[in-house]
């Protein structure tokens, strides 16, 4: 597909762009209103595509735990059996918490750690199935509060009976800028990985205590215009981390419910990597 296309699509899910006016300015790339329609099929996410890690030697279930304000939503998975595990965070895109996310939560399970996915739209009843909405109010969350919701989730992590008191996050889009912000504003933070999200503020970077993976896309301009500054202050800071950019790959490439985006190899690759930082810093 036209790479325009997909920055297109891009654009209007991280911007204010209007679905009437990204259904437009698609239809002038795409060649008529006609060849627009068939295109959006392949742009949006399809969750029905979602690899379900469903099995038997897994237990899953519906969690609340205390917030800001209110009781937080999550999904929990963890592998059947007594041995105390190594907890992971998974943080969701600018989506809420849908489908893919919680089938991420599902293969961390499978990988050996009790993984709990944060609905971060708890404050509004929880993530709609309306995604355009669902990126709405993502917007109209309150920085503060939900910030202190996912560092209240940590601690929740590290409070589990049937964890070790060890924690690391991971998180997509929206959820690799919080999993950096998480890695600044919590000391206890073991490791943290972020997938194509926005950086830290540099003048934040000396108070970055976890191990850092951060996953890039080549293709990702609007991301990688960050990287540099980043990485600078990283390496000023003796600060303990690993960068990789995918070239040739788009943002989102992990997720595999977005045809268009989605890139089999470097989500592998990607995977492997952030499994044995967390495998060694939270076994």
């Amino acid at each position: 597909m036209d790479q325009k296309i997909i920055n297109l699509y891009d654009e209007y899910t991280h911007t204010a762009l209007s679905r009437k006016e990204f259904i437009n300015r698609l239809a002038l790339l795409a060649g008529g209103t006609a060849m627009a329609m068939t295109l959006l099929p392949m742009l949006e996410n399809n969750y029905a595509q979602a690899a379900s890690r469903l099995n038997a030697d897994l237990i899953e279930e519906q969690i609340t735990f205390p917030g800001a304000e209110g009781q937080v939503k999550a999904f929990a998975a963890r592998p059947k059996g007594t041995k105390k595990l190594g907890t992971v965070l998974v943080i969701h895109e600018n989506r809420g918490l849908n489908p893919h996310i919680v089938d991420v939560a599902r293969q961390m399970a499978v990988e050996g750690f009790i993984a709990v996915a944060v609905d971060a739209l708890s404050p509004f009843g929880g993530t709609p199935a309306d995604e355009d909405k669902a990126r709405e109010l993502i917007g109209q969350l309150d920085k503060e509060k939900n910030l202190k919701n996912y560092l209240m989730a940590l601690d929740y992590l590290r409070d589990r009976k049937d964890g070790n008191g060890k924690a690391g996050c991971v998180g997509f889009c929206w959820g690799g800028a919080m999993a950096n912000n998480l890695a600044v504003n919590d000391p206890k933070l073991l490791a943290a990985v972020a997938y194509y999200g926005m950086q830290a503020k540099t003048e934040d970077v000396p108070r970055i205590k976890a191990s850092l993976m951060l996953h890039y896309a080549g293709l990702d301009e609007r991301v990688n215009a960050g990287i540099s500054a980043y990485e600078a202050a990283l390496k000023e800071n003796k600060k303990d981390y690993k960068l990789y950019v995918y070239e040739g790959v788009n943002h989102a490439f992990n997720n595999n419910t977005s045809p268009t985006r989605y890139n089999e190899a470097a989500a592998k690759l990607a995977w492997g990597r952030t499994i044995g930082l967390f495998k060694d810093k939270l076994g």
